[in-house]
């Protein structure tokens, strides 16, 4: 019998652990420099977590045995931060980070056919207003920057105007008009049971998209109320915000009022992070700001508005491939003992090496009956750059392989 991970799992083996160590330790120090804190919350979670009101499908959810208490999987990190915030943390605005795996059901799986993936995000609770969500989306510009990404376009939407749009279609209908604007399905838009006023409506938010002083001026012309004008005015201070900040190696703004996450807590700015490859588009990082989820978990359903992002660690490692380390840490020396009474003296001279001020990775030789020309080979092959041969008295002969190679 041949033992497989279980469907929808893989195994990470070290070069895949290297890499993936490579994109979170650049995105940590980007999240460290904005002043924010780790959180680590709870695998599992009770299914009312998960599915933050109803904003969460069911079926996206893996449930657990939880033994007359329903459990499962985190598919997000959001509502699980937002659970703990509410529970333990007494002042705002907190600023909080993450990495961490997820689990999401799907027919398909995420991630290309994977249902657990790995993500870093942050969370910035207790703020509002386009300062906070400009802090967001330029730590993700910061993040993908360190990353070396290139040529990938920040996707800028406002759900609860393109809510608003939307609201004049009938209830029946509206999830199908919402789906297919969100899917770019102009087909389905011209079959669907819509007067020629809503099916007009309907094209013209599936269009709202390109240069983002085009498009406001595109939706201002439209027959707004006074809150979507609001909405609209506050969605042009973030973008003036975002492009008097952004720089020549920032991406480019495209605003997509088409843009419409999966999750249903989003209540304000929604955002997608592209990147454009040889043959098809990617979606590196999204988030959004999330004014109602906290006061879903607080005891007196207090509200803190939030605002956050998520990066996709999968997605990222295929991107960059092409520079992620191909070989995992070399060791810097092999300490052998020169017979089996050599042993003890051969631990402790390797244990001396690995207490210098700087990272020294050493192996100790375990099979004593090797020649030293076959431990060189190993050696060489393993790219070490150093052998200290170690006698029972503790006289360590060193050996340098880098000076011999011819």
């Amino acid at each position: 019998m041949t033992y497989q991970p279980p469907t929808g799992g893989r195994d990470l083996f070290p070069v895949d652990v290297a890499q993936k160590r490579w994109i979170e330790d650049r995105v940590e120090t980007v999240f460290q420099r904005w002043s924010y804190q780790r959180i680590i919350t709870s695998t599992v979670e009770s299914m009312d977590t998960l599915m933050a009101g109803g904003a969460i499908r069911q079926s996206e959810v893996i449930e657990l045995n939880g033994r007359g208490e329903r459990l499962g999987l985190r598919p997000e990190l959001t509502a699980s931060i937002a659970r703990a915030a509410v529970t333990r943390i007494s002042h705002y605005p907190q600023r909080l980070y993450y990495h961490a795996n997820v689990f999401r059901r799907s027919s398909t799986g995420s991630q290309g056919g994977q249902q657990e993936s790995y993500q870093a995000g942050v969370e910035l609770l207790g703020a509002s207003g386009s300062l906070a969500d400009a802090e967001v989306l330029l730590i993700m510009a910061d993040c993908l920057q360190a990353l070396g990404v290139q040529d990938w376009h920040l996707l800028l939407s406002e759900s609860s105007l393109t809510g608003s749009l939307l609201a004049p279609f009938p209830a029946a209908v509206r999830e199908q008009v919402k789906v297919a604007i969100a899917t770019l399905d102009r087909v389905i838009l011209e079959t669907l049971p819509l007067s020629d006023t809503l099916r007009t409506l309907a094209l013209t938010i599936m269009d709202l998209r390109g240069e983002p002083r085009s498009i406001l001026t595109q939706v201002s012309q439209l027959d707004l109320n006074e809150q979507q004008r609001q909405i609209v005015g506050d969605l042009k201070n973030l973008i003036d915000l975002l492009e008097s900040t952004f720089t020549e190696n920032s991406p480019k703004l495209v605003l997509d009022l088409s843009l419409m996450q999966t999750f249903e807590y989003y209540t304000g700015v929604v955002f997608e992070a592209v990147v454009r490859t040889e043959h098809t588009c990617e979606v590196v990082g999204q988030g959004g700001r999330y004014d109602n989820l906290l006061s879903l978990f607080h005891p007196e359903h207090t509200s803190y508005p939030g605002v956050g992002f998520v990066l996709n660690g999968e997605t990222l490692q295929q991107i960059l491939q092409p520079q992620l380390p191909a070989v995992v840490a070399e060791s810097d020396w092999l300490v052998v003992p020169t017979g089996p009474a050599a042993a003890a003296a051969a631990i402790a001279h390797a244990q001396t090496l690995r207490q210098a001020a700087t990272l020294t990775r050493v192996e100790l030789s375990l099979q004593m009956s090797l020649s030293e020309a076959t431990l060189r080979q190993f050696a060489n092959e393993r790219k070490i750059a150093n052998i200290a041969w170690v006698s029972e008295q503790g006289d360590v002969r060193v050996e340098s392989l880098e000076a011999s190679d011819p």
